[in-house]
């Protein structure tokens, strides 16, 4: 029988139930979001009812890199089961999990549990080991006194916050990883090293894994996953250090995505959106710095007409954006461009955060 895909809602309670349920009959389970708008719903469950389904899919994860365009990153069991006993070693007991079970960070531990691996705690205070961004750590380190382990990925993690985690007794550990290509190289307090099974390499600047744990590809369609025999990339930008090879460093995306509060926002995809709002001419979408999240998104607008506002802006794209892809600032003046005619990104991110173009209130 071929497996399909069940879209399940990300309440958290009896989900693990629920996840059980749907492999145990051989279909594939993918959790949404419900801070989704309809339109985003509509989008995900019209690409899971046209596109075919490998025969070996066990589970599917929607990337972060997701606006109004949805994409489906395809897995079989055995990509996240030969994780399993790595990060058996380093979580245990009950695991706090605060993040959205839409993301593939979370889901991954709900996976595990599913095969002994720790209980999952959605929103209680009991739980002694933390998997979850940054962010989400910050905001749990006074609420939480039994912690005694935290994995945190996502994104960055800033060397006070650890600090501040550490000095409450609790051990952490930073990765990076992928939805892609999941866990990639962990981070104890010396530096980020290859995960236990992985093979890294720096190619003219962009990273590439040599992994057993990779995605099989995409749902219905292409992304950033790229491969060249048994490597695997998407296309991170990274070093090795010269003195100590293992150690790796990340230098951003090279497709200029943004990543906020733990999310990979695609900037083209947040344009497009923009761009629908009647008396826009055109737009460009960057990330600017913000405390706590990496990034923040935001857009300089090209106006054809009267002026707009940013809270009309706000209301009249946010029902077409996933909610970590809504521009929170808003500029407004003539878009730099390229030679070629194209939006000049890095040159509207410069103006913007010099104080060269107006910041609509």
């Amino acid at each position: 029988m071929t497996s399909r895909i069940v879209v399940l809602p990300g309440a958290p309670g009896e989900l693990l139930d629920r996840l059980r349920e749907v492999r145990h009959r051989g279909d594939v389970p993918l959790v949404g979001d419900e801070r989704w708008p309809a339109a985003h719903w509509s989008a995900v469950r019209d690409l899971v009812s046209s596109a075919a389904v490998p025969d070996d899919v066990a589970w599917a994860t929607l990337t972060s890199g997701t606006s109004g365009r949805p994409r489906v990153v395809l897995r079989t069991a055995a990509s996240w089961q030969r994780s399993f006993a790595a990060i058996s070693a380093i979580l245990t007991d009950q695991v706090l999990l605060p993040g959205p079970p839409a993301s593939s960070l979370t889901l991954f531990s709900l996976a595990h549990a599913l095969e002994g691996g720790p209980h999952p705690v959605l929103d209680g205070r009991d739980a002694t080991s933390f998997h979850g961004t940054p962010h989400a750590l910050r905001t749990v380190l006074d609420t939480h006194p039994r912690l005694r382990v935290a994995l945190v990925g996502g994104s960055h993690l800033d060397p006070s916050l650890r600090a501040a985690a550490e000095d409450r007794g609790i051990r952490v550990v930073s990765y990076y990883g992928a939805a892609e290509l999941s866990f990639v190289a962990l981070d104890e307090g010396t530096g980020l090293r290859a995960f236990p099974g992985v093979d890294l390499d720096v190619r003219d600047g962009e990273l590439w894994v040599r992994t057993p744990y990779a995605a099989l590809g995409y749902l219905g369609g292409a992304g950033p996953l790229r491969r060249d025999g048994a490597w695997s990339t998407v296309g991170d930008l990274a070093s090795l250090d010269p003195l100590d090879p293992g150690v790796l460093t990340l230098h951003g995306r090279a497709d200029s995505a943004i990543l906020t509060a733990s999310a990979t926002v695609v900037p083209e995809e947040v344009e497009a959106q923009v761009r629908t709002i009647a008396g826009v001419r055109d737009a460009v979408v960057f990330g600017i710095p913000a405390p706590g999240v990496g990034e923040i998104v935001a857009a300089l607008m090209e106006p054809d007409g009267p002026a707009l506002t940013a809270g009309h802006l706000r209301t009249t794209v946010d029902a077409g954006l996933a909610t970590a892809h809504r521009p929170r600032v808003w500029f407004t003046g003539e878009i730099p461009r390229t030679a070629s005619g194209k939006p000049a990104r890095a040159e509207a991110r410069r103006r913007a955060l010099a104080g060269e173009v107006p910041r609509l209130a």
